[in-house]
């Protein structure tokens, strides 16, 4: 007799939460993740951007919010992003 396979249940995460958490991981490396307001400003660095807060420097542009949430531990395999 076959076993059937376990049901893979994904967390829903809302974006406002997962950023509060990537911003949790940035603050030890003094970085924070924003989110740009108006046209001109979503042209030129994207829908969310790293900033270093003490040179006051954009580091990163054009950041895909679940891939850093990824890579920087603060969204689990089982969690995905809510869209809104």
């Amino acid at each position: 007799m076959a076993k059937k396979a376990a049901k893979v249940r994904k967390v829903l995460v809302s974006r406002r939460a997962l950023i509060q958490r990537i911003n949790r991981r940035l603050d030890a490396r003094q970085e924070k993740l924003c989110v740009t307001r108006g046209q001109r400003m979503r042209m030129d660095v994207g829908d969310y951007y790293v900033v270093d807060y003490n040179r006051n420097f954009v580091v990163a542009s054009h950041v895909d919010l679940e891939e850093w949430g990824r890579e920087l531990d603060a969204l689990k395999g089982y969690e995905v992003v809510a869209e809104e």
